[in-house]
Formats: structure tokens, C-alpha cells, sequence
């Protein structure tokens, strides 16, 4: 049933790209907004935006691989703002190496911001959602959850995530909680410009490359993760669940 309620949404690694894009969306769907990124002060241009046009958004600094530090944001957003009931899990980094080359560090920073961040920010906001009877969880998985060179950390994460979300479907249903995982292609954010850099090619190059490759013949925009993650935050969204969205400008197969 529709809420006269305002919504309130978390978005993790909501300071740039795909994470403020999302943030944007979600305030203009009418919800109030909770930008969370490990630099509370990077999320301020984001925050300005929205609370400009007349939306509610708060900056939360927080590291989402830290119980304490994850329970503390939430606590604060459920304070400022209410209780949280829309959670983006899309706080990611890259560690991009080849098997040979990764680190112990490089697996365990990709494993702990995206798997573990997930579970914790999950695990901590399911209660308010419980509360409330009704609950949307998204998680940012990727096309490299099928395999990519050099982001055996990365892909396996990503891989993860898909098994993460249609876990907590089957766990939290009952509870009028919805989870559901879009998996980006290829998206112009600050994330491929490193890969492009890793690989050695301008970030033009890299795109113009990318997108012959792509059959709707271009590279993708946050604001296209932002619309499908939309769709899945909505109101009318609740009999979908534990779905993957590939948002790729194509199949991959």
C-alpha cells in the first residue's frame, strides 16, 4: 500500500558516481536521504544538491567494514532523519591485480568494503525494516561478477553479493523486505578511469573501446544504475525479489 510517510534511504558510497547519482534519484522518488561515504565531508556537494531543491539529506561519514562504526550511522541516520528503510549497498573500491601479483591486503580491502560492508549495513538496518514492515535493500554487484582479468578480488565479491541478495530475499520477504542486485556493464565514473589507467589507455580510448563493444553502441551513465536502482526502491516494487539486473546495454553472453 502506498506510505504518505516520507522513506528514508541510505546510500553507501554516496559521495561520487554511481553512489551521489543514486542519492539524487532516491530525493527526487521523494525519500529523505542518509550519504554516507568514508569521508563525511566529500559527501557535501551531494547533500547541498538535494537539500537545494528542497529534499532532506544528511552527510554520515563511516567506514562500512566497521561494526561499531556501521551501528553508529545507522543509529545517527534513525535519529536525524528516521528510520531507515531503504538501504543501497554501493560503497566499492578496486585492488586490480593479476593472481600472481594481488596481495593478501589487496583481497581482504575488496572483501571488507563489499562483502562485509553489505552484511553489516544489512544487518543493521533490517531491524528498523522489521519495525516498519517494509524494507528495500539493493546491492551494487557488476558484469564482472561472470569473470574479468585482473579482478579475481573484485569478481569474486561481486559473484558474492548475488548469493548475498537472494539470500536475504528468502529471509526477509516475510517482513515486507525486498533485496535485489543490479550489476553494472561498463558506467563512466572515476572506478574505470583507474581501470583505464591500470590498462595503460586514455580514458577516451577506454570508453570509445568499451562502447563498440556494447550493442546499444555507448557506455553507460550513474544515472542508468540510478533509474534501475529506482525501480527496485519503489513502493509498487514489493513482489520483486532476489533478482539480479544486468544494466549493461546489452546481454553478456
Amino acid at each position: 500500500m502506498p506510505t504518505t510517510e516520507q522513506r528514508v534511504a541510505i546510500v553507501t558510497g554516496g559521495a561520487r558516481g554511481i553512489g551521489a547519482a543514486t542519492a539524487v534519484r532516491l530525493a527526487a522518488e521523494g525519500r529523505a536521504v542518509a550519504v554516507l561515504d568514508l569521508d563525511e565531508s566529500a559527501c557535501a556537494d551531494v547533500v547541498e544538491k538535494i537539500n537545494a531543491v528542497g529534499g532532506r539529506a544528511l552527510a554520515v561519514g563511516c567506514d562500512v567494514s566497521d561494526t561499531e562504526r556501521v551501528e553508529a550511522a545507522v543509529a545517527r541516520v534513525a535519529d536525524e532523519l528516521g528510520a531507515p528503510t531503504v538501504l543501497v549497498n554501493n560503497a566499492g573500491v578496486l585492488r586490480d591485480n593479476l593472481l600472481f601479483k594481488m596481495s593478501d591486503s589487496d583481497w581482504d580491502t575488496v572483501m571488507n568494503v563489499h562483502l562485509r560492508g553489505a552484511f553489516l549495513m544489512s544487518r543493521a538496518c533490517q531491524k528498523h525494516m522489521v519495525d516498519a514492515g517494509f524494507g528495500r535493500i539493493v546491492n551494487l554487484s557488476s558484469s564482472s561478477a561472470l569473470g574479468n582479468r585482473g579482478q579475481v578480488n573484485y569478481a569474486a565479491a561481486k559473484a558474492g553479493l548475488q548469493g548475498f541478495t537472494k539470500t536475504l530475499a528468502k529471509e526477509l520477504g516475510k517482513f515486507g523486505i525486498t533485496a535485489n542486485a543490479v550489476a553494472p556493464g561498463f558506467i563512466v565514473t572515476e572506478m574505470t578511469a583507474a581501470t583505464a589507467a591500470r590498462v595503460g589507455m586514455d580514458f577516451e580510448d577506454f570508453q570509445k573501446a568499451a562502447a563498440s563493444q556494447i550493442p546499444v553502441q555507448r557506455v553507460g551513465r550513474p544515472e542508468d544504475i540510478a533509474n534501475a536502482i529506482a525501480f527496485f526502491t519503489g513502493e509498487e516494487s514489493g513482489f520483486v525479489s532476489g533478482q539480479v539486473m544486468y544494466v549493461a546495454g546489452g546481454p553478456l553472453n
